[in-house]
């Protein structure tokens, strides 16, 4: 991968938001326990049925890959960070899971337009499905469209890209929350920010890619599913 600007100036740290890492360098993110299972909800009707390889962009702490590798055992299941805490609190979890379709943790940067991910058996292989949770606000806007151009060149003919976390829907705050929200982070950093849908919609329409289906979440969240042209629902 060709050497970027790191994203490390926008994205949120676990290890640097006083979160303690455990002995062993797991990290702990208070999120997990309230969101891991809508999310998986959300997930579970697409993918309980496939096989193959899912790519999480974003891990974290590696808690939300752990729990979803346990519950789609023959699924393949890549996480990737960039921060090196995240990485080492990302395979600390793995090991203490003990999960044979939970592979090791491998760095990837959302800056970089061109970036890509390693298989088993070869590089960018297609994937079943790519999961990215509570990135996209923290994370300048290139990362959406970095991410979505990278399901784009990534993803089976029937894949799916499951994104998690605060959205606008066409240009309007689904909660006061949400819009006070929006405001603290653009307050801490300019390139934060609670993105839209429709905005992410014509990215992906011009990437090959559809909405196919926003699933409303707890806590004024939502699930946005983005699948080829042809495969939406």
């Amino acid at each position: 991968m060709r050497p970027t600007v790191s994203m490390s100036r926008f994205i949120l740290e676990y290890d640097k938001a006083n979160v303690p890492a455990e002995p062993d360098g797991r990290l702990h993110a208070p999120a997990f326990e309230r969101n891991h299972a809508p999310i998986w909800s959300a997930l579970e009707g697409f993918l309980r049925r496939r096989e193959g390889n899912v790519l999480e962009l974003g891990s974290g702490t590696g808690q939300h890959i752990a729990a979803f590798a346990r519950a789609a055992p023959q699924l393949t299941w890549w996480p990737s960070d960039l921060f090196p805490a995240h990485l080492a609190s990302i395979e600390a979890w793995r090991r203490e899971a003990g999960l044979p379709n939970l592979r090791a943790p491998q760095r990837i940067d959302l800056v970089d337009a061109g970036w890509g991910w390693q298989g088993d058996a070869a590089a960018n292989a297609a994937l079943t499905a790519m999961i990215c949770i509570n990135v996209l606000h923290i994370a300048p806007w290139q990362v959406s469209l970095n991410l979505v151009a990278g399901a784009a060149r990534f993803l089976r003919e029937d894949g799916r890209l499951f994104v998690y976390g605060p959205f606008m829907r066409d240009g309007v705050h689904t909660a006061p929350s949400n819009k006070a929200f929006d405001l603290s982070l653009r307050a801490e950093n300019p390139d934060w920010g609670v993105r839209d849908t429709a905005a992410l919609g014509v990215h992906a329409n011009a990437a090959g890619l559809g909405l196919a289906e926003i699933v409303p979440m707890p806590a004024n969240n939502l699930v946005l599913v983005f699948a080829r042209a042809q495969g939406r629902n």
